[in-house]
């Protein structure tokens, strides 16, 4: 009689996950182009999921994490918007109060933390946040050590 194993916690999450990616585009910083680009992905049905903004005088770096990835990059090429992407890691988090926890493993796991923010929303699903940081699967692993979820791109697309 063959026994199944059950994998644990950390292969679960392994096996069921692809990384999330984030879009950091580059563009001028002038009136109407972030307009332009959520138009652009909302008349193919591109959902944004998770997004800021950074500016400067001359430009700005807009991140996002959207639930059709291949459908974005093709308009991002299609459409002259420079772009690169990136793995990051995606973490729900139930309350603000767990927010130190959170800080608390990162820094514990000794992983540098680049940036971080927000999802706009996630379909019927707790809140969460998007973090850069530059060693992804120490930072999962630490995170998931303390009881948070951290969730793959099959977790964020509608």
């Amino acid at each position: 009689m063959a026994t199944t194993s059950i994998p644990t916690t950390a292969a679960r999450i392994a096996r069921s996950m692809s990384p999330v990616k984030q879009f950091s585009i580059f563009a001028e910083n002038r009136v109407g182009r972030l307009y332009d680009l959520t138009t652009l992905l909302k008349t193919y049905d591109v959902h944004i999921m998770a997004l800021t903004v950074h500016d400067t005088i001359d430009s700005a770096i807009i991140r996002l994490i959207v639930d059709d990835r291949d459908k974005t990059r093709e308009l991002l090429i299609n459409n002259d918007f420079p772009y690169v992407e990136r793995e990051i890691v995606v973490v729900e988090l139930p309350d603000e109060s767990q927010l130190k926890t959170m800080l608390a493993a990162l820094l514990e796991a000794e992983v540098n933390l680049h940036y971080f923010y927000s999802f706009l929303k996630r379909p019927a699903e707790l809140p969460a946040i998007a973090i850069h940081v530059e060693e992804p699967e120490t930072a999962a692993q630490a995170l998931n050590g303390r009881g948070f979820k951290t969730l793959g791109e099959s977790d964020i697309s509608r």
